[in-house]
């Protein structure tokens, strides 16, 4: 075999799944699976959000090193989905690098999704949340209105700026202005919960958990570059925000409550998730699996929430039963668990707390700032440890089955 082209065809591969969403512990088992499989006597595996280096001796006894870095990435769960497929694919036929190059051509000219599908997911997902954030019906309006905007703009800038501080900053100050704009004009009646459940469209949060999962698995360098870039994202939206709240003076916020129905919080998320589903591209049954999945986290979180009124337990709870539950979907669909895992623990990511903590200092309140900082933090470390959690029990209980989990250079 050409050595140099499979490792250029697994690099390929590797590249492709980073920048479709898979997270990097995960990404760098599957490429020490690829390595083992095509019989490499040695290979070392060193994967960060920007950029991925192997080295390997062949059978041969020829050393080989190649680098890629990531500039940028775009969510697409299922082509993340077909690349795990042609993973496995490899790692049980190791095919030779034409064979390789093949698969992957292949597998990357799949089907895109219909462009119409993402203004709906966008939609669902910024209205969802501003039901699930206690918004009447004509707030329901505005957000749907904004969402759109956030897909239509987002789209076009996207194509021009890859600074996420910026992009942020771009579409939060739009929406708020718009949403300020309308409510002046008599067109809904609660801004900040209509511009919470809008800030879910843009929100890093999740980067800023699997950042703090990463570091408390000693994965430092990965885990800085998370939660350095979620903060940025966060920056952006603060930023923007703030810019609109200081255009338009004398913004007042009512404070942040639920929905005060149960059954409304359950739906309105469900559909808001299942918006997300889709504006991560999921496709087919796995939509519906997130679905069910954000539907069951979010009334565990009520459950745990009722017997004990404490946010990081009922927090805690939740993101364990989310991570359980995408570990073992993951297993039944033979599909990466961040697929079922990403949608489904949404209704958890602290959105209004970022935003109360953006208000907090437009509005010089340093107290309610620092209160809804520490919260964020807090919500953000229950989600981690929920993740770590389960990813103890799943590797212990592979381990007692005498069945890999994770497997590095010394496997």
């Amino acid at each position: 075999m050409n050595y140099k082209r499979i490792l250029q065809g697994i690099l390929d591969i590797g590249e492709a799944m980073l920048k479709s969403g898979a997270e990097n512990f995960r990404l760098e088992d599957s490429l020490y699976r690829m390595c083992k499989g095509y019989g490499f006597i040695h290979y070392d595996v060193f994967v960060i959000p920007s950029n991925i280096q192997i080295t390997v001796e062949t059978p041969d006894g020829d050393i080989i090193t190649q680098i890629r870095h990531i500039e940028a990435t775009d969510i697409n769960f299922d082509r993340l989905d077909y690349l795990n497929n042609l993973c496995r694919y490899v790692c049980k036929n190791s095919p030779d690098e034409k064979e390789l190059h093949e698969k992957f051509i292949e597998t990357m000219n799949r089907k895109k999704q219909h462009p119409a599908i993402q203004y709906f997911a966008g939609v669902m997902g910024g209205t969802g949340f501003a039901v699930f954030f206690g918004c009447d019906f004509m707030d329901a309006v505005v957000a749907a209105v904004v969402s759109l905007m956030i897909v239509v703009v987002g789209n076009w800038l996207s194509k021009r700026e890859n600074n996420l501080l910026i992009y942020n900053m771009t579409l939060s100050f739009l929406s708020e202005l718009i949403i300020l704009g309308m409510v002046r004009l008599g067109i809904g009646n609660h801004p900040d919960r209509i511009m919470i459940g809008i800030v879910m469209l843009l929100i890093s949060a999740l980067g800023t958990t699997n950042g703090i999962r990463d570091l408390l698995q000693r994965d430092f360098i990965s885990g800085a570059l998370n939660i350095m870039n979620s903060f940025l994202g966060a920056a952006g939206i603060a930023f923007g925000i703030a810019l609109a709240m200081l255009l338009l003076n004398d913004v007042s916020s009512e404070g942040f409550i639920l929905n005060h129905s149960i059954p409304v919080q359950l739906i309105s998320c469900t559909v808001a998730c299942t918006g997300f589903a889709l504006w991560f591209k999921i496709r087919g049954r796995q939509v519906l699996y997130s679905s069910v999945g954000a539907f069951f986290t979010w009334g565990i979180y009520l459950i745990v929430y009722e017997l004990e009124p404490s946010n990081f337990l009922a927090t805690l709870v939740a993101s364990i039963f989310v991570a359980l539950y995408a570990f073992i979907m993951s297993r039944i669909n033979k599909a990466p668990s961040t697929i079922f895992l990403t949608a489904s623990v949404f209704p958890l990511i602290p959105g209004p707390n970022l935003y109360y903590m953006m208000y907090g200092c437009v509005s010089r309140n340093i107290e309610l700032a620092f209160s809804e900082t520490i919260i964020l933090l807090a919500t953000c470390l229950a989600i981690a440890f929920g993740f770590i959690i389960v990813d103890m029990i799943a590797r212990y209980t592979m381990l007692a089955l005498k069945k890999d989990y994770h497997i590095g250079k010394n496997s």
